[in-house]
């Protein structure tokens, strides 16, 4: 009897997973889901028609391919959304449900470095990188075709983040072999040949064997250098002290702040706490680092706590305008969600701010002019000096962010708040700007989870946020030893350039 029962589960075990790997949906349905999605777009997407993409087209073209089918699976139509999402340009928007293939992988992992893709392997004991081949450490190609044909087609729904943040993320997915063929639609072979270049431009063809998920090695990413890191807000995590303490220093008068994650204030009392204890330690130093790279956004509230000891108490900047997507009158609902994220129409300030915003509203001009009967009147993000100063002090020393092409969210919206305040300079490389107010669906027959943002949210120089970010005012890329973990080198090249502008100061003042 027990042999029956292993067997009928065994069986059972076997039809569940063809059925989860299987599941299709039939052309009608497709047509149904596409509708829903269409209407979802038209009425809350605030991105879609904004660069010139219409993804109507790409709708017809997609149903006039698949007409002569009965059914396609539910992976086929996820990653056709994916790509066609990806186009609009909305980096918050995301389709999720369907589940790629993701078996084989390559056994080296692979980094950005100088326009060009490292080969690496990672020495688990050591837990640093190192090249995965001595003489040849760039990859050319793979089965033959070109490394820059197969990264502009790798990641789908990410096309149009900014360039640096789109190298990034899809070099670290070569490792994913198995995924990344199945989106450029070509046979996986195993071994997989690839061609590797030296310094001087010289190739050499391998033949790689592919291996188990147990046998990857671990993707390349700086976060997992960085000890005490928390990417969730886990709350064990975000009011734990020890963890915390680890984010501010003070060496040789330069006070350092390390932000990983922009937490809010309800959910983190500990570190704005501590934040606030750390300022009142940093009040003689020379000079502030502020580090947000990798960090991948959350509330505005750090923005705010900031902006108290940054923003000179007799100063009113208006550092953001968003407009947001609805029927107007915007409800109450949608002015909250707004609020949370300290925008405000005109109205709603004071006379000197309202004076403020009408200074900068003379001279604002923004890339896109947003349609009035979609778009609710413009929501300023401003920052009062004397409102945000009470219980602080104005750090009036040169006060560096430092941020990388893994700045997101709330974090780049960090960036592009205080770039161009005094004393203030943005250092490292251009940030993967985004800012959404998203709002999620379910697909009726697909039940394809997805994402779209509702609001345009422009920088003061009236550039938008998404698929652009926020360059830097000091550029300093990563440098090898950077790559392989051995040293911090965007940090510890800040501090001396900081150490000589102090130096220099101080030469001149005597």
């Amino acid at each position: 009897m027990k042999k029956y029962l292993l067997l009928l589960c065994t069986i059972l075990s076997i039809s569940c997973y063809g059925q989860k790997e299987t599941h299709f949906i039939s052309i009608n349905q497709v047509r149904e889901d596409l509708n829903y999605l269409d209407e979802i777009l038209r009425e809350k997407s605030s991105y879609q028609g904004l660069n010139g993409f219409d993804y109507h087209k790409s709708f017809d073209t997609y149903l006039n391919k698949i007409e002569s089918k009965d059914s396609i699976s539910v992976l086929e139509f996820g990653l056709f959304l994916s790509q066609t999402m990806g186009k609009i340009g909305d980096r918050h928007s995301y389709i999720k449900g369907y589940d790629l293939p993701e078996s084989k992988y390559l056994p080296m992992a692979f980094a950005p470095l100088d326009e060009k893709v490292l080969v690496l392997e990672f020495d688990r004991e050591q837990e640093v990188y190192k090249r995965w081949h001595s003489e040849y450490p760039y990859l050319k190609s793979i089965e033959q075709i070109p490394i820059n044909d197969i990264l502009s087609k790798s990641i789908p729904g990410e096309e149009l983040a900014p360039e640096n943040s789109f190298t990034l993320r899809a070099v670290r997915e070569l490792r994913n072999i198995e995924t990344l063929f199945y989106i450029l639609n070509k046979e996986l072979p195993n071994p997989i040949s690839i061609t590797l270049t030296n310094e001087e431009g010289e190739e050499k063809l391998f033949s790689i064997p592919l291996v188990e998920k147990d046998k990857r090695p671990r993707i390349w990413d700086e976060r997992y250098h960085k000890k005490g890191f928390f990417f969730e807000f886990y709350e064990d995590q975000i009011n734990n002290r020890k963890i915390i303490e680890q984010f501010f220093r003070i060496d040789d008068q330069l006070a350092y702040i390390q932000i990983p994650s922009m937490v809010d204030r309800k959910d983190s009392p500990t570190f704005f706490q501590m934040l606030g204890s750390f300022m009142e330690e940093a009040k003689n130093t020379e000079a502030l680092i502020i580090d947000v790279r990798d960090n991948g956004g959350g509330s505005r509230d750090l923005i705010q706590e900031l902006a108290g000891y940054l923003v000179h108490p007799d100063s009113i900047y208006v550092v953001n305008v968003t407009r947001q997507r609805g029927e107007l009158p915007l409800n109450n609902e949608l002015k909250e969600r707004l609020n949370s994220r300290f925008l405000f129409p005109k109205s709603e300030f004071e006379p000197r701010e309202q004076e403020t915003i009408n200074r900068f509203i003379s001279t604002f001009e923004p890339m896109y002019q947003l349609n009035e009967k979609n778009f609710s009147e413009n929501y300023y993000y401003l920052l009062n000096g004397k409102k945000l100063s009470t219980d602080k002090y104005h750090f009036n020393k040169p006060v560096y962010i430092l941020a990388n092409e893994r700045t997101f969210s709330a974090a780049s919206i960090l960036v592009s708040v205080f770039k161009g305040l005094p004393n203030i300079k943005i250092v490292g490389t251009n940030t993967d700007g985004s800012s959404g107010n998203s709002e999620r669906f379910n697909l009726p027959h697909s039940q394809l989870d997805g994402k779209i943002s509702t609001m345009v949210s422009f920088q003061k120089d009236g550039q938008i946020l998404d698929g652009i970010g926020t360059s830097p005012d000091i550029r300093i890329e990563r440098n090898l030893n950077q790559v392989y973990w051995s040293e911090d080198y965007q940090l510890q090249k800040l501090i001396e350039l900081i150490e000589e502008e102090i130096k220099n100061a101080s030469s001149k003042s005597n």
